[in-house]
């Protein structure tokens, strides 16, 4: 493999490590479900820069993911495969997070109640109608080495990591919804999808999580692995976030998978 090739990998492995970070563990189990406590630094880092990194307004997005776990799988899920298919979940998960952002800013009961702890309001990017700016600017970067120097293929990489997540949240709000083992009967339909788990930082165990949404590990059985709970033990220890630790699950508390 030449040079090149294994700078263009290292740089979609950073780009992608950034995006997920900011996705799933300070949106996800940070911001949505306090499974991990952010450092006053990291709070005003996710939300002052979090929708210039992702493309998606924290707030937004911790809204609509609460509003899944309280409807999941039912008429009201606002994206969910038993509701629009696996494939229609791509757009309907690109609706809801509109129509999120469009309510927080009437100052709808019904979704400002959801995120009422949460202590600001959607931001200014989305206020102002310039939500594009993000991508614009992702945009820019991924061409400017293929202007300078020819290394499309390096832009590409960068592109890959950083906007990526409408292909990450499809897999996990349809897969994992639809395809996969199940540790818990939990009252929807969510499985635990390996695949997706290892490529969505651990996003994919998705019965895991809807069992126990608190945890800040969402692998429990021994063969499990939770790439996202190693980046939060990671920002643990170097004081930028707090684990939980109380709300992790032993592994020996889970029965045996059902397959479905």
């Amino acid at each position: 493999m030449s040079s090149y090739m294994v700078v263009c990998f290292a740089v979609f492995g950073v780009s992608y490590v950034v995006n997920m970070t900011f996705i799933t563990v300070f949106y996800h189990r940070g911001l949505t479900h306090s499974a991990v406590t952010l450092s006053p630094f990291i709070q005003k880092l996710v939300q002052y820069t979090g929708n210039w990194f992702t493309g998606l307004d924290p707030k937004g997005w911790s809204c609509m993911h609460r509003m899944h776990h309280l409807y999941s799988d039912t008429p009201a899920d606002p994206h969910s495969p038993v509701q629009f298919g696996i494939f229609g979940v791509l757009f309907a998960q690109l609706k809801s997070y509109e129509r999120t952002l469009f309510r927080l800013q009437r100052g709808d009961k019904r979704y400002c109640d959801v995120v009422a702890d949460i202590p600001y309001g959607v931001h200014w990017l989305n206020r102002k109608k310039l939500w594009y700016l993000p991508y614009i600017i992702h945009g820019v970067i991924a061409l400017l080495p293929g202007l300078i120097g020819g290394w499309w293929a390096l832009g590409l990489c960068y592109w890959a990591g950083m906007m990526s997540h409408p292909i990450q949240g499809w897999m996990v709000n349809s897969l994992g919804h639809a395809i996969g083992y199940r540790n818990f009967k939990t009252n929807d339909q969510s499985r635990n999808n390996t695949f997706v788990a290892w490529t969505v930082m651990g996003e994919g165990f998705q019965n895991n999580h809807h069992q126990y949404p608190s945890s800040a590990k969402f692998s429990f059985r021994w063969f499990e692995f939770d790439p996202g709970y190693l980046i939060c033990w990671i920002l643990d220890r170097c004081g930028l976030i707090e684990i939980q630790r109380e709300l992790l699950i032993p592994s020996e508390t889970v029965k045996r998978p059902v397959v479905i």
